[in-house]
């Protein structure tokens, strides 16, 4: 059993290597790679079973010093490959092609999620099961989104059918919808989000948004067909949204009311993204959704009733014994629970591990923990191969293994207050690794704060939350929202204290390895004084100084913002931030989703300078996510006095041409707008545009011209005025509209290299195809964020070297 323990967790990890390759094998090798594996790995076990009834078998066994038990390991690592590589191919065959993006197609489908309404419209997964439009490869899986009052490109146009802000579909709804497609594209930033991953692991092919009335061809008007169409995946969902409606209108206006319907029906996107930072600064987060913890927990209320029930009845005890039909009825019970929450890695583990024990009961096999766990692991990858690109899998599987580990061999007579203890010590520090290396941060609040939230949530509010959505009686609700009203108190406080939470530059990996060898080595059962050398381990990992540039040179990167600008520039002892990238939503924009995940991997602490160039969403809509999220020296900008981001207390000032300074032989200069503008005339709105900051960038004799948004008659006038525009990198001015970039001025600044911030297949459709063709005649590398994904430039005595992430970090499903 050691052997096939080893053999599930090899295959599992086989699924996960499979998910950091750049591409995939190709398809008519797999079959043979498939077979020889499993010939492989069946050898030794045939072998062992031929031998078994002769003299001298035990030595015949693989064991852990065999070379054959090596071998036999590793083709389950690549029977695991394999799967998971078939599974890719399978699912990337169905693409969209490049001549379809951004064309009208009808098509006909089912609701096939619960629908989520937001600033604008409702976004919702939609199940095509009849393509109208002639010739249209469509995939069979899409995540829509239907605006309320602007589309995609711009324009105006009708409100769907119901009014907003209510939700216009519902879930299990058939519809007939005319959409525009665009391939799976998501930001491609350091220590940012993989959109596409997530993407592609929920088998969405294809995202786009319902085209408006008026807009189509006849005959494929937006209609509702059927209100319903029964099947256990739209029963589940329309119920969860019955579900979620209910609590919605039960707590309406209630600032948790989103935690009770996470705790309910698994919908996390109902926290705040101001809750959800919260939870995770004082290590609460896995709480607010539905764990495994709950999972058991409901597993075994209806496993005890179902027992307590059953051996009252002697014709039910003489068909089937109280204990199998308890294990069964918890089961049930777990499945219906882990479908109601949407089916989180979290709860599948749990689900798995609750069907192997009851399916151990019924055999009467009685296996250890760790076996479990690995049966549990292997049948997790096997029905989803990408679960090892979830931060979720790590910390739900290594939770888990550490409880069990710090158990193996202890006392089994120790006071439950030290067994808790000793439970969170082990979880708090063999999870420091995962979650110093998935987040960037670890929560020294989190012992004190898990001691009161895991009994309050486990007992209180999730029981309460289930109430509230089994029975139609409000008060169940009102009560669950007190109780995590009172715990977010607690919380709020904790976190309060200086020091709550210790952040850390990304580590390399194998300092991430070293460091969970090490903890793993700390909860063997072993000798204290030899545990405690397995905290040497931790030392690299705990004190890897986060890389920066040498004195005198300059590291600036262009990060992927979409649609928007945010660029940071870093020296030895500094660093700016060039705008803030767009707002998205009222929960999300440029600063939470890119920009601070980028300077906490990168371990910038503080921003010496945030220069926001001018008043529009895409430079400015993720600044005060950015002033809320790290400490800022100064606000150099050239908005308004009354503008909003004013209020704060950061220092400010106004960016203005000849302003110049110098950090560790690297210097700063602003080169427009000028000091004194003259007032626009009355009849005309000044554009924003032309106030952008223009600033330019200087290390080792090499040049960066960052140009914001300027347009021809700025460009003009700086050439005009003979200003120092030579640069060998330009970032394209206006996102490379048609109203920038004029010949005049590129000849000017003559760059060595071109940099465009842009977003896929934005709504501008920028760059323009002719400001292109002046980029591509001037000699100069084009790069751009849209394609390459985060640009980095490194200035250093030896030239100007760049990076783009996309390049640097390929994925076999990036493009596709």
């Amino acid at each position: 059993m050691h052997r096939m323990r080893s053999a599930l967790i090899l295959f599992a990890l086989g699924c996960g290597v499979l998910q950091w390759q750049p591409t995939l094998p190709n398809w008519e090798v797999l079959p043979v790679l498939l077979m020889a594996s499993v010939l492989v790995f069946a050898w030794p076990l045939r072998t062992s079973t031929r031998v078994a009834t002769s003299v001298a078998t035990s030595d015949a066994v693989p064991t852990l010093a065999s070379p054959m038990w090596w071998v036999q390991i590793t083709a389950a690592g690549m029977i695991g490959f394999v799967w998971a590589a078939g599974m890719a191919h399978w699912r990337l065959a169905e693409t969209l092609p490049d001549a379809w993006e951004g064309r009208d197609v009808s098509v006909v489908g089912i609701i096939d999620s619960l629908p989520q309404p937001f600033e604008r419209g409702v976004r919702f997964e939609f199940a095509v099961e009849t393509v109208l439009t002639p010739e249209a490869p469509v995939p069979s899986h899409l995540q829509l989104a239907w605006y309320g009052g602007h589309d995609a490109g711009g324009g105006r146009f009708d409100t769907p059918p119901m009014l907003m802000p209510q939700v216009p579909v519902r879930a299990g709804e058939r519809w007939q919808l005319t959409v525009r497609l665009k391939k799976p594209h998501g930001s491609a930033n350091p220590h940012g989000f993989d959109y596409e991953a997530w993407l592609l692991e929920r088998g969405i092919r294809a995202t786009g948004y319902v085209r408006p009335q008026g807009r189509q061809q006849a005959g494929t008007a937006n209609q509702r067909l059927a209100h319903f169409v029964p099947g256990i995946g739209t029963g589940v969902n329309r119920l969860r949204e019955h579900i979620r409606d209910r609590l919605q209108a039960a707590l309406a206006g209630a600032p948790y009311g989103g935690v009770v319907v996470a705790l309910a029906i698994g919908d996390q996107r109902a926290i705040d993204s101001d809750d959800w930072e919260l939870f995770n600064r004082t290590g609460v987060g896995h709480l607010m959704s539905i764990s495994g913890l709950h999972v058991t927990m409901i597993a075994a209320l209806f496993a005890w009733l179902g027992f307590a029930l059953w051996r009252r009845s002697e014709r039910l005890m003489l068909w089937l014994p109280a204990p199998k039909a308890a294990a069964l009825i918890g089961f049930v019970a777990a499945l219906a629970y882990c479908l109601l929450a949407g089916w989180g890695v979290p709860a599948q583990r749990t689900l798995f591990m609750l069907g192997v024990a009851a399916w151990a009961l019924w055999r009467g096999w009685f296996g250890s923990g760790f076996r479990v766990l690995a049966i549990a692991l292997g049948l997790v990858c096997l029905v989803d191969p990408w679960a090892p690109l979830a931060p979720g899998f790590w910390l739900s599987f290594g939770a888990v293994a550490l409880l069990l580990l710090a158990a193996h061999g202890r006392a089994p007579n120790r006071h439950w207050l030290w067994t808790a203890v000793s439970a969170q010590a082990a979880i708090t520090v063999g999870l420091t690794p995962l979650t110093l290396a998935l987040f960037g941060q670890v929560s020294l609040a989190g012992p004190l704060a898990n001691a009161l939230a895991i009994p309050v949530v486990s007992f209180v509010v999730t029981p309460l939350s289930l109430l509230a959505a089994a029975v139609p009686i409000d008060a169940f609700a009102t009560l669950a929202h007190t109780c995590t009203d009172w715990l977010v108190a607690y919380l709020t406080w904790l976190d309060g204290f200086e020091g709550a939470v210790w952040r850390r530059a990304a580590p390399p990996w194998w300092t991430v390895g070293l460091a969970v060898a090490g903890v793993l080595f700390c909860l063997a059962p072993l000798r204290p004084a030899l545990r405690m050398q397995g905290l040497v381990w931790l030392l690299p990992m705990l004190l890897w100084p986060a890389p920066e540039p040498q004195p005198g040179d300059l590291w600036l990167t262009v990060l992927d913002v979409g649609q928007g600008l945010a660029i940071v520039a870093r020296t030895s002892e500094h660093a700016l931030l060039y705008d803030t990238g767009p707002r998205y939503s009222p929960d999300a924009d440029g600063g939470n989703r890119v920009i601070l995940p980028y300077l906490r991997g990168e371990g910038v602490e503080r921003l010496d300078a945030m220069v926001v160039t001018h008043d529009d969403n895409d430079h400015t809509g993720g600044a005060q996510s950015v002033l809320d999220g790290v400490a800022v020296a100064q606000l150099l900008t050239s908005l308004s006095p009354d503008h909003p981001l004013h209020a704060g207390r950061t220092p400010r000032s106004a960016c203005q041409a000849g302003e110049h300074w110098n950090w560790e032989g690297v210097s700063f200069t602003f080169l427009h707008p000028p000091a004194h503008r003259d007032p626009a005339p009355a009849t005309k709105k000044p554009r924003d545009n032309a106030a952008s900051c223009v600033l330019k960038v200087t290390a080792h004799g090499r040049h960066a011209l960052l140009t914001a948004d300027i347009e021809a008659d700025v460009e003009g006038a700086l050439v005009a005025a003979g200003a120092p525009l030579a640069a060998e990198v330009l970032l394209a001015p206006h996102h490379g509209s048609k109203t920038s970039s004029t010949p005049a001025f590129l000849n000017a600044v003559n760059p060595a290299t071109i940099v465009v911030p842009v977003g896929y297949r934005n709504r501008f459709r920028h760059p323009a195809p002719e400001v292109l063709q002046r980029y591509e005649q001037s000699g100069a590398r084009l790069l751009r964020t849209d394609r390459d994904g985060a640009v980095t430039l490194r200035f250093a005595t030896d030239g100007i070297s760049a990076t783009t992430w996309r390049a640097e970090r390929p994925r076999y499903w990036h493009g596709r």
